[in-house]
């Protein structure tokens, strides 16, 4: 391969501090890494739970606010807000921000379409410069496919293809038990979002998201969609995260193919969760042969460094749009309230007389 593709998001030139709101494992896990890693200054802390508030900012040696009142009686618009808190909290403090703020949100927009709807009121109305956190679509390797689908390389889209065959570790995930929608709404989000990404809106979309006795105290653990892009583009993902017979035959990859070219994706942090492997991509020319292009960063934990940049440069005037603004990311809780609608609508029966 003889050019370069787009992998990281540019840094800020003089980032602001980092306020979290929420004290979480995505914060201990994904976000203070990766905000270390990119240079980025964390500040505070505000969460209600006071012990884990004081233990991260012990840890970490951040300013602990005793709610979000305070910190933002000491910081104003001086700092980024990164709320990291469950979906249906997320329209109860947007209120509470000053108005013009920047603020990343964590995905999903809220619980459900009603609730991205609501949130993205607030959003229009308090005039923030919002993002929600859907760090797949700045992956080194889906920066990547869509520089290469922007500058023609995969020549016109055919095909995108999601496939999962793995195993997830559903009990270490005890508060989704109770959630009436799972794998669409916390897991397959990431994937139809980066298609939306890459490939726009679906006309419409079929979808089936189902049970599994294998981890039956969850709501659905398999899913099937198929995305409606008219008859030039295929789209579909098939996802079964409950196979339990080994590593040899697990999958867990995006296929983009065109007329000129096709991309492989393997995603790595899927295989052995929580523990992960190697992400992949790989090019291949038409009548050529497979290339593996060597990658910057993962998923886990460089993609959580491309969202913050994007909001400070766009809160600084370094960026002139977000890549995963609230207003992008309604359309995203369009498609999923979409999936789950068709769920409700029955297939159409065979005639066999």
């Amino acid at each position: 391969m003889t050019f370069e593709l787009k992998q990281s998001w540019p840094a800020p030139t003089h980032p602001k501090p980092i306020v979290f709101i929420g004290a979480g494992g995505i914060i201990l896990d994904a976000h203070i890494p990766a905000y270390r890693k990119a240079g980025l200054p964390i500040l505070g802390v505000v969460d209600p739970n006071e012990e884990r508030r004081m233990q991260l900012a012990s840890t970490h040696d951040l300013t602990a606010y005793p709610d979000l009142a305070a910190a933002v009686a000491a910081n104003g618009t001086s700092v980024v807000y990164d709320i990291a808190t469950p979906p249906h909290v997320i329209r109860n403090l947007l209120p509470q921000l000053p108005d013009g703020a920047a603020v990343l949100i964590q995905k999903p927009m809220g619980s459900d379409q009603e609730d991205a709807r609501e949130i993205r009121r607030l959003c229009r109305e308090k005039s923030l410069k919002s993002a929600i956190n859907f760090q797949l679509r700045f992956s080194p390797m889906m920066l990547a496919v869509k520089d290469a689908v922007t500058r023609g390389l995969l020549g016109d889209l055919l095909d995108i293809e999601v496939h999962l065959n793995i195993y997830t570790p559903w009990q270490i995930f005890p508060f989704l038990i109770p959630m009436k929608r799972v794998e669409i709404a916390v897991h397959s989000i990431h994937y139809l979002d980066t298609i939306r990404a890459i490939a726009g809106n679906p006309q419409g979309v079929f979808a089936r998201s189902l049970r599994d006795p294998r981890a039956s105290d969850f709501a659905q653990t398999r899913t099937s969609i198929i995305l409606d892009y008219g008859d030039r583009l295929r789209g579909v993902l098939s996802i079964n995260h409950n196979h339990q017979h080994g590593r040899e035959h697990q999958s867990a990859w995006f296929r983009f193919e065109g007329t000129r070219g096709t991309m492989m994706v393997k995603l790595g942090v899927c295989y052995d969760y929580p523990n992960g492997e190697a992400d992949e991509l790989w090019f291949c020319e038409n009548g050529g042969s497979w290339q593996q292009i060597a990658l910057e960063g993962s998923w886990f934990i460089d993609a959580f460094m491309g969202t913050m940049r994007n909001v400070q440069r766009y809160d600084a005037g370094e960026d002139s749009a977000l890549y995963a603004s609230t207003e992008d990311a309604y359309e995203t809780m369009a498609l999923v309230e979409a999936c789950f609608k068709s769920m409700e609508q029955p297939g159409v029966p065979l005639v066999l007389d």
